[in-house]
């Protein structure tokens, strides 16, 4: 292609964090423009966002739904290529189907929908049409992940049989939600985020981190979830047993009331000849360990093509010993994601590096953990078998 790719925003307006975090990864490499926005259910914030973003004012939207029937209406040549969705949960599955039913790809912000069934009826229509949908699933672009997942692929460490995995975060150690916070207060609300708290919001990143990176499936689970926060209406806290289809077993933890705590997700993988740990406080060291021989450390750089993988080194930006953090990951998922809707567009085939984003059988999977969490916490049984 000789043009970048023409993206419109829905949410993400002004103070919104994640949409301006969607905005700098999406610009990290040239690739992709923003061209129009629905940036706010306010009239007033969406339309001083669209001034602060430089967007003409015939393409600041006030809702959604203008936003793509305008779109759509364009020439060709100027209407935009892709819809990304920032919005809170609940308002993920409507601008999502229309922007699919008007012919745009999609990236959505992580969970890919409200329920279940609002996930199952985005991977129907996305099969239907053919178009692409990227689900923001962050920690899957960082490129010590990606190397991890290709040791565990090449049977590195032999069959896996233990997976931990934990996120814990400590800002909701408070009732936040009373206090102003907007984030919390969405965050906690079932009528805005979901059946689950804690375990719905970062629960599922380590979750969809735990399968991406063995390449197994959780087959059941035993979970149980907590409010520690008197007065909050979902879970801020939650433990969870997991067994993988390969036989494995695994723990999960999730926590938004570990004080003192930012974001501390990690996980260690072990299988029968050795391990992996990989956490994102450190994210460009992945720390090997073997049943016979030393530790060995792997170290993230794109100048590493001697002892990484081609994923790895595919995701890494600057050469070693240069800090790369959650906005370059963030930066490899719509990357990714732009190499390979613009090798469609020029009637190429995208390379299996640029196809390693997440997208909707990874939504399916994050809801369907959420629905078993749940469903386990409140039942009797001490496992329970896991549906998708």
């Amino acid at each position: 292609m000789n043009r970048k790719l023409r993206m419109g925003m829905v949410g993400g307006g002004k103070d919104a964090f994640i949409g301006a975090i969607h905005r700098i990864a999406a610009n990290m490499d040239g690739l992709i423009e923003l061209s129009c926005g629905a940036l706010s259910i306010n009239p007033e914030v969406a339309k001083d966002s669209g001034k602060m973003l430089f967007l003409p004012e015939s393409r600041t939207y006030l809702t959604y739904d203008e936003m793509i029937t305008k779109e759509a209406a364009l020439p060709a040549d100027q209407r935009i290529d892709f819809v990304t969705i920032v919005t809170p949960n609940f308002a993920h599955f409507a601008p999502a189907m229309m922007a699919l039913d008007n012919g745009f790809h999609v990236v959505i912000e992580k969970p890919i929908a409200f329920t279940s069934d609002e996930a199952k009826q985005l991977k129907k229509k996305v099969g239907e049409t053919g178009l692409l949908l990227c689900l923001t699933h962050t920690y899957s672009g960082y490129p010590l992940v990606k190397q991890a997942k290709q040791m565990v692929k090449d049977g590195v460490f032999g069959k896996i049989r233990k997976v931990w995995v934990e996120y814990p975060q400590g800002w909701l150690s408070k009732l936040s939600e009373r206090e102003g916070n907007a984030q919390a207060a969405w965050r906690t609300d079932p009528k805005k985020s979901g059946k689950s708290g804690a375990m719905g919001d970062i629960g599922t990143h380590a979750a969809h981190l735990a399968e991406y990176i063995t390449g197994l499936k959780i087959t059941q689970l035993c979970a149980d979830l907590n409010i520690m926060v008197e007065g909050r209406a979902l879970d801020d806290d939650g433990n969870v047993l997991l067994k993988f289809d390969n036989g494995a077993a695994g723990v999960l933890m999730a926590s938004q009331v570990a004080a003192g705590e930012e974001n501390a997700l990690k996980i260690r993988v072990y299988g029968e000849k050795g391990g992996l740990e990989w956490a994102q406080h450190e994210p460009n060291t992945l720390l090997i360990k073997w049943l016979d021989q030393p530790a060995q450390i792997l170290r993230a750089g794109g100048n590493y093509g001697d002892r990484l993988s081609s994923y790895a080194t595919h995701n890494a930006r600057t050469p070693g010993g240069h800090p790369e953090g959650y906005l370059e990951a963030f930066g490899n998922i719509y990357r990714n994601f732009a190499l390979t809707l613009s090798a469609r567009i020029d009637g190429k085939k995208p390379s299996a590096e640029m196809l390693d984003f997440p997208g909707v059988e990874d939504g399916i999977r994050g809801m369907a953990f959420i629905d078993n969490v749940v469903a386990s916490a409140q039942s009797d049984k001490k496992w329970h078998e896991y549906k998708v």
